[in-house]
């Protein structure tokens, strides 16, 4: 069946579940970005750890800081990061959702 040969509407499904998928993709990379982003930040709670002095990048400059603060900033960018996560993998779920009605929809539409 050539594409002149479906229908307008079969058509326009078609193109919704390809921005589905570009949708999905897109989030997928956040996800992977941001996962990156948790396993750097628990790397660098778990080196705190037993560590009497602690160091911070500034920009270009790596000054001392106080290793009770670095802690503090370090386990709240981590819950940050972790709520990140769970939201995109909500949003993950309900495009792929989406997009498994919608390709039934098409299947189905094409098989008539």
């Amino acid at each position: 069946m050539k594409m002149a040969e479906i229908p307008e509407q079969v058509q326009e499904k078609v193109r919704q579940l390809q921005m589905l998928e570009q949708a999905l993709q897109q989030l997928l990379m956040q996800k992977q970005t941001f996962q990156l982003q948790l396993l750097e930040t628990e790397s660098a709670l778990k080196e705190l750890q037993g560590k009497e002095e602690a160091y911070k990048i500034v920009g270009n400059v790596m000054i001392l800081a106080r290793k009770e603060e670095l802690e503090k900033e370090l386990k709240e960018k981590k819950e940050t990061t972790e709520l990140r996560i769970s939201s995109l993998e909500k949003q993950e779920a309900r495009t792929r959702e989406k997009a498994s009605a919608l390709q039934k929809e098409v299947i189905a539409a094409m098989n008539k």
